[in-house]
């Protein structure tokens, strides 16, 4: 890893550490040099770490995504945004329009023109939101699980700002409910004060944390408020953590499902730097 060219990438705050498996391959990346560099004390600082190689053809990126404590993750939703503008500037595709090749499958891409750095992606037709038997607690409304490429529970609780992020996430993060890998855990309510703004904030595991934003979360909430009716239309915007909207559209079918969903979203270079 030493030498190696790194960059520093924001999703709404998510943050990734990207490199170009061209010039630095993947099995050169274990856990132990992933966990360091992702460290916030000891290395770069992110919540994930990504290398981008080409695809099996023309306008394909291959995706490796792994979680801060170098765990491998099939899919990450903002780390998809900020790979569809990497793998442009890198010139590993042609245009704004790619297909990313990740564990989770194919997830097709594009870089939007304009003034803000901004990426979007689509997915197929995600699976029903269930409600797993998991007991709600004081604040909490209802409780949904389902899979975006990762899995998600989605909380919908009367304020947000109050949620017991660290001790109730850790607990929900690993419940029985959710099967032996663990899901991450998103906390979402509109304004208290009376704000129609939807807000999100998301448990992560691999980070064990809160992170400033989740992709395939807001998706996952999105897809909870339309299957519960609570969400007709769309698009939805999503208020995160770091003051950054993420926008979920896609289409709500005759059974109030939410199919063919799209995000769009920040995807920001901060850095580029070489390790020593």
């Amino acid at each position: 890893m030493n030498g190696s060219v790194v960059y520093k990438m924001s999703g709404s705050g998510n943050d990734f550490v990207f490199v170009d498996g061209r010039m630095s391959s993947l099995d050169q990346w274990g856990p132990e040099s992933i966990e360091r560099v992702c460290s916030r004390r000891l290395g770069v600082g992110a919540d994930g770490f990504a290398v981008l190689e080409p695809g099996a053809g023309a306008g394909r990126v291959r995706f490796h995504f792994f979680n801060r404590d170098g765990t491998r993750a099939p899919m990450c939703g903002n780390g998809a945004l900020c790979a569809t503008r990497m793998a442009r500037w890198l010139e590993l595709v042609p245009g704004p329009d790619l297909v990313l090749e990740t564990d989770a499958g194919e997830v097709r891409c594009r870089a939007l023109d304009g003034p803000k750095p901004l990426a979007e992606f689509m997915l197929p037709k995600i699976p029903t939101p269930l409600e797993p038997e998991i007991d709600t607690e004081t604040g909490e409304r209802s409780i949904h699980f389902l899979s975006v490429g990762v899995p998600h529970l989605v909380l919908l609780v009367d304020d947000v700002s109050q949620a017991r992020l660290t001790d109730r996430g850790r607990e929900l993060r690993h419940h029985p409910a959710v099967g032996s890998a663990g899901a991450n855990v998103n906390f979402l309510g509109t304004d208290p004060a009376g704000s129609s703004n939807w807000r999100m904030r998301t448990y992560e595991r691999g980070v064990e944390a809160e992170t400033l934003a989740c992709g395939t979360g807001a998706v996952a909430c999105a897809a909870a408020l339309v299957h519960s009716r609570t969400v007709q239309s769309l698009p939805w915007d999503v208020h995160t953590s770091s003051g950054q909207v993420l926008t979920v559209g896609g289409t709500v079918d005759a059974s109030s499902e939410l199919t063919a969903p799209t995000l769009t979203g920040e995807a920001r270079l901060v850095f580029r730097a070489i390790l020593s």
